[in-house]
């Protein structure tokens, strides 16, 4: 995957590019996406994929005129049209799930095929959210991924999670980002997305790790009901970070889209 620059209106925006084919943009999670993500170079293998990076994130600039949930929003369709897109698949996982589906219930005429992964943004009381705020680093495996092991190989590239250096990068990149990302998922990532899932008319596909621990898949009920002409695919031994763990169901579930 290529790493590029686009002007958007408030902030130059780092997106990674590549692939051919019918153009579809993905929008990553909390955790951030890197141009070697197995999951990013699978989509590019069927789809023109576009990755932008959120303000903070990787060597992209912070926007301090980013602060809530519209914002976010209008922010990512100003990067469509950046990006001089019409009408592509738009793909979002956990926090880009989020955002995801509030472009497509604020425009709904302008998205007609849309993906949702594990996405965020609803609360349920009787199910409540890991604070992943006040997560240790040793932590994060077991939460995100249904096989620990290779969790903690895929987070830490083979390194151990105390060694000082890879604790230290970690620390470093997750305050940063982590200070964007609060802004629409703390102390809690819900921002009233529940009441405006039926604006949504896009045909979507909602894809679930049946081992999600973080979103646990009693949300995915929640997603389903509200978005009309939806559809739930569950993957088995698969946790948050289904795209890792199951690239190729992942994407063979997104090819449901048509």
């Amino acid at each position: 995957m290529d790493l590029k620059t686009v002007a958007a209106p408030r902030v130059p925006v780092r997106y990674f590019e590549g692939g051919k084919g019918q153009p579809l943009v993905f929008l990553h999670g909390a955790g951030g996406v890197l141009a070697g993500d197995p999951f990013l170079n699978a989509l590019a293998e069927k789809y023109h994929v576009y990755a932008p990076l959120m303000p903070g994130y990787g060597d992209s600039e912070e926007c301090g005129e980013i602060r809530d949930m519209l914002d976010f929003t209008l922010h990512y369709w100003d990067v469509v049209d950046a990006l001089g897109l019409k009408n592509p698949i738009i793909i979002g996982h956990s926090m880009g799930g989020m955002i995801a589906a509030e472009m497509a219930a604020i425009a709904p005429h302008d998205v007609s095929r849309l993906g949702l992964i594990c996405p965020g943004g609803i609360w349920l009381d009787t199910h409540p959210i890991p604070d992943i705020f006040s997560t240790m680093p040793y932590e994060y495996p077991a939460l995100l991924f249904h096989d620990v092991r290779k969790g903690t190989e895929l987070l830490t590239a083979g390194m151990a999670l105390d060694d000082p250096e890879w604790l230290k990068g970690f620390l470093v990149t997750n305050a940063r980002q982590m200070g964007m990302a609060g802004r629409i998922l703390f102390p809690i990532p819900d921002r009233g997305l529940s009441s405006r899932l039926y604006r949504i008319k896009a045909k979507t596909i909602l894809v679930w790790g049946d081992n999600d621990k973080l979103i646990v898949p009693a949300y995915a009920q929640v997603f389903k009901k509200g978005i009309p002409n939806s559809e739930l695919v569950t993957i088995p031994e698969a946790g948050h970070m289904v795209t890792l763990e199951k690239t190729a169901q992942v994407i063979a579930a997104i090819a449901r889209l048509g």
